[in-house]
Formats: structure tokens, C-alpha cells, sequence
């Protein structure tokens, strides 16, 4: 997935979860943040970003926020991003060969990102996006999420009902060491997880290659439940 009309920017503070101020070309614009996430250990005053122009005269922020550099690493912190490039991964075999593709399927009381058929045998996948990293090691969620626990609820129990399931952790940056569940900042997430995994929910990790204005999946990280 690529963006276009991208700017460099300097990070100066975040007054809510959905707007912050950033330096762009000597002025300081306040851009809309596309992540409602914490993301405190991105977002520090002095940090550098990327921002994507929008094409929207009508837009109250003439900017959304998407990259940002982290030590050595560009991280994409665009909520968004994750499901797109999973269906980029999904529809050019990521998982093998798959039919019937489709985004936001309900099944029971949920709705899950993708449903498709892989083997004859219906799936549904589920996609969270990670940014939360500290020294090469990942952990989901950075903050609590009932909505997260309930989507792994939902798939424990199509997979005892002998669907496919899959929860795919998109890590919006490379070269990471593992991934584990941020069991300090919600357990209750971390237990459904690992309910999943015994119930039969295939987990998977991938990092990504990310630059400026670019995300696209690339390869498998290891998942310490």
C-alpha cells in the first residue's frame, strides 16, 4: 500500500486522541491522527514525521498523520493500514491459496475484517494492528480493548465450531524480535488470546516493510503466548 502527497514534520504535542500539532515547513499545522491508540512511546515532542496532504478543501485538518521515526525504526501508525495491507497479503497468497475473499463479514454477533474459503473449509480472520515496541519486542494492545477480547471470544468459537480461524497481528514495522499479549495493560485480552490458541485459533505475526509513505507485509514473527 502506498500513500501520495506525503510531508516531512517534526512532532510537537498531541492535545487529544484525535489531533496533533506538528511543524510542517516552518509552520505549525494541526493535523489529524489517524490512530486513537496511546502511542506515547511514538508520539514525543521532536519526533520526526510524515504527513499525507489531503485533497479535501473541505477538511478541518489539511494533514493526517502516518509515519513516524522511532530511533532507527519508521513505524506506520495509521489504524487503517493494517486491514489494507492484510488484504494485499490475503489476495496474493499470503496464506496460500485462497477464494471468496471478502471484508467485514458478520457471523453470530460479531464482524470480523475478512471471511474467505481456503481448502473448501469457510475462515473468518481477524487483524490488529501493533505499534507498541520496546527494544525489538512487541506487545498488543497498548491499551485496553473489550472489543479486542470479544473478536477472540468470537473466533474460539467458530473455531470449536469447525470454521477456519485466524487472528493475524500486523506489526507496522520491520526487523522485530517476537510478539507477546500486553498482559500488564489488559489481561483480559491476553487470557482470550490464549483461550483462542487452545480452542483452535491459528495466531500469526507479521512485521512489515514500512518507509515514508509506504506499508506492505513482509515476514512471520514468532507469538509468545
Amino acid at each position: 500500500m502506498q500513500y501520495d502527497n506525503m510531508v516531512p514534520g517534526i512532532f510537537r504535542a498531541r492535545p487529544n486522541r484525535f489531533i496533533a500539532q506538528v511543524e510542517i515547513d516552518g509552520q505549525e499545522e494541526t493535523v489529524h491522527v489517524k490512530n486513537t491508540g496511546r502511542c506515547r512511546e511514538l508520539l514525543v515532542p521532536g519526533a520526526r514525521v510524515w504527513c499525507q496532504r489531503s485533497a479535501n478543501p473541505a477538511r478541518k485538518t489539511k494533514f493526517d498523520l502516518i509515519t513516524v521515526r522511532k530511533g532507527d525504526r519508521l513505524i506506520n501508525m495509521d489504524s487503517q493500514a493494517p486491514n489494507a495491507a492484510a488484504r494485499e497479503w490475503l489476495a496474493s497468497g499470503g496464506l496460500g491459496p485462497i477464494e471468496e475473499l471478502r471484508a467485514e463479514t458478520f457471523h453470530g454477533d460479531s464482524r470480523f475484517d475478512f471471511s474467505f474459503t481456503k481448502d473448501g473449509i469457510p475462515c473468518f480472520l481477524e487483524v490488529k494492528g501493533v505499534t507498541l515496541e520496546n527494544d525489538g519486542v512487541c506487545a498488543f494492545p497498548d491499551a485496553p480493548t473489550e472489543r479486542g477480547a470479544k473478536h477472540l471470544r468470537g473466533l474460539a468459537q467458530l473455531a470449536r465450531e469447525g470454521y477456519g480461524a485466524y487472528v493475524l497481528f500486523v506489526i507496522q514495522m520491520p526487523d522485530v524480535r517476537y510478539l507477546h499479549p500486553n498482559d500488564a495493560t489488559d489481561p483480559a485480552f491476553g487470557q482470550a488470546l490464549r483461550d483462542a490458541a487452545a480452542a483452535g485459533v491459528r495466531v500469526l505475526a507479521m512485521d512489515c516493510e514500512v518507509t515514508q509513505n509506504t506499508m506492505r507485509i513482509h515476514s512471520q514473527v514468532d507469538v509468545k503466548l
